[in-house]
């Protein structure tokens, strides 16, 4: 039995997200705490939206640590798996504050200490999802670790999903993102991409249809490419493309946690059985609710309400 609707293994981190907009970190003057890690931010917005998720992370023995497990436990998110190191901190991140992809500076320590035993065979039986983040698969133990799960994962039947949120900052090199991206590929992950990543892992802007066929090729059958203000394509192997717009809103407030809102949304449709094009719609509406908010989803209002 499958009580365990979508398992995100990677980063949980503090966020420090500036409070001056539009201004990057070296012009921003102070900062407000928030929870972040993208597998993270999926695991919250799931819960919230009623989906039993689970957590597979590394935190720190400290405050910061102290302050994840707090914010885990009041929305109900599985923290069974979550692990906790001596004499390594809780890895930190520095986000500008944005309308577009924001600026940061990543100061990491215990997220990449995932190791395998945090992730057994009875877990995955149970699992219907198994996220990841190229965030989490750029550094090992966590690369290692993720990428053997994954394939278990897959043999077991479970559906795997990507978020590839490829930054230079973060990896030792294109190539070897490129290597490890083409990997996980092979279990026919849900992939969520957006064009500043493709830009950032090729270094040339290309065309949609290059963007999907990419993934396509290495065996991937549902490609959902984030296009910002333009709205989304998603490309399903064989089929026609389809092209939804974006919700229009009066004011952006923050857009970091964007995409994970939307692919938390598009995820929750699709356990749900929903047609592709409603998955999209609700995935929409969650990233505009996410737009019009600084940090995570409020946590004044209850969010599926907004997606019926």
């Amino acid at each position: 039995m499958k009580n365990i609707d979508i398992l995100c293994v990677g980063e949980v981190l503090i966020d420090f997200i500036g409070h001056q907009s539009e201004v990057l970190i070296n012009d921003t003057r102070d900062y407000h705490r928030y929870l972040g890690g993208s597998p993270t931010n999926v695991a919250m917005n799931s819960s919230r939206l009623g989906l039993q998720s689970a957590m597979v992370a590394t935190v720190g023995d400290d405050g910061f640590g102290d302050y994840i497990f707090n914010r885990f436990s009041e929305v109900g998110v599985n923290i069974d798996n979550v692990k906790i190191v001596e004499n390594i901190p809780t890895s930190v991140i520095f986000v500008s504050r944005s309308e577009s992809t924001p600026d940061f500076i990543p100061f990491r320590e215990a997220d990449v200490l995932i190791t395998e035993d945090q992730i057994s065979k009875d877990v995955l039986l149970k699992t219907n999802i198994f996220h990841t983040t190229c965030f989490a698969l750029s550094k090992d133990p966590a690369q290692t670790t993720i990428i053997k799960k994954a394939e278990e994962a897959f043999n077991l039947g479970c559906k795997l999903s990507i978020d590839v949120n490829y930054s230079g900052k973060l990896w030792r090199d294109k190539e070897e993102a490129i290597k490890i991206i083409k990997a996980y590929c092979k279990f026919n992950p849900l992939i969520k991409i957006s064009e500043d990543d493709m830009f950032r892992l090729f270094h040339e802007t290309l065309s949609h249809k290059q963007i999907f066929e990419f993934f396509h090729k290495e065996g991937v059958d549902i490609v959902c490419l984030t296009l910002g203000s333009k709205g989304v394509k998603l490309s399903q192997k064989d089929k026609k493309i389809i092209e939804m717009p974006a919700i229009k809103i009066e004011k952006v407030m923050d857009a970091t946690g964007a995409g994970d809102a939307f692919w938390s949304g598009f995820l929750f449709a699709y356990i749900k059985k929903k047609p592709i094009e409603e998955c999209l719609e609700v995935a929409l509406k969650l990233a505009a609710l996410k737009l019009q908010n600084v940090g995570r989803l409020p946590d004044n209002i209850n969010i599926l309400s907004k997606l019926l």
